[in-house]
């Protein structure tokens, strides 16, 4: 080797790059290193996640289903509706239909009932034995106007139970039997509760009638209550404000029928002739 400060011979400069060039050769030919990684994930946990995927995508396309059929057939009916369209506006493969639901008769199904809840839980809600009538009227219509708070849909669903009624497909006598004649009954038991009766007559169920017509009305006559008192609906509790206050009237009408049987029951005074009650 050349001392310090003294040019290398060309002896030295050959045997550098000779060594030069076989550490080289040695580091190309030498197996890669093996690198640290993150380690998998079990084959269950990704089972699981697409899993969990698919069931999120799966509800979600049923969901634009059901809004997209709930628009759709509301304003068009059930037969000019195509599956092609209901597809196209819930921006899904048109075999999504009969995936989720069968056909199109089971959308229409699904969009016609599920929005309304179980009846069984309305009636739940005023229906105990052991509540006043001012509590079970309290239940009665916050049942009956709690659809009110999703606004939009709520209107959707009106129209279409009038469409129904003009276009009938056999949902709108469903409904009669296993939601609208259950909740009819369970009121006029509350109200033989309280009137002391055994069976209802025509003025129980008149009655009840005029009861439920109160909360009728706000669906169905919602454009007009917004058309000439638009402030009763625009507040977020405007559903709670008007179950009180139907709840009031109510108790208004169930006191009154209670003192017109009192006052027919009542003996009258020989030679008298009863007044009309």
């Amino acid at each position: 080797m050349c001392s310090r400060g003294a040019r290398p011979s060309t002896q030295e400069l050959t045997l550098l790059s000779s060594k030069l060039i076989n550490r080289l050769m040695f580091w190309l030919d030498s197996p890669p290193m093996p690198q640290r990684s993150t380690p998998a994930a079990p084959a269950a946990a990704l089972a699981d996640n697409a899993r969990v995927a698919t069931r999120s995508d799966g509800e979600a396309s049923r969901e634009r289903l059901l809004r997209a059929g709930l628009r759709l057939f509301a304003q068009q009916g059930f037969a000019p509706t195509s599956t092609r369209e209901l597809a196209q506006a819930a921006g899904v493969n048109i075999a999504a239909i009969s995936y989720y639901f069968g056909d199109k008769a089971g959308l229409y199904r699904a969009v016609f009932f599920e929005p309304l809840g179980d009846p069984a839980a309305d009636i739940a809600a005023y229906a105990g034995a052991d509540l006043s009538i001012g509590d079970a009227l309290r239940g009665f219509y916050r049942a009956m106007l709690e659809p009110l708070a999703q606004g939009e849909d709520m209107r959707l669903c009106v129209k279409l139970r009038m469409r129904e009624m003009i276009e009938p497909t056999g949902l709108w006598d469903q409904e009669i039997a296993l939601g609208i004649r259950p909740m009819h009954e369970a009121l006029l038991a509350v109200l033989c509760r309280h009137l002391g009766l055994a069976e209802p007559d025509d003025e129980v169920q008149r009655l009840a009638v005029c009861l439920t017509g109160l909360a009728v009305h706000l669906h169905v006559g919602r454009d007009v209550i917004d058309a000439v008192a638009p402030q009763l609906n625009r507040s977020a509790d405007s559903a709670a404000a008007w179950a009180d206050c139907l709840q009031r009237q109510g108790l208004a009408m169930v006191d009154h029928e209670s003192r017109r049987r009192s006052a027919l029951a009542a003996p009258c005074p020989v030679g008298t002739a009863r007044a009309a009650v």
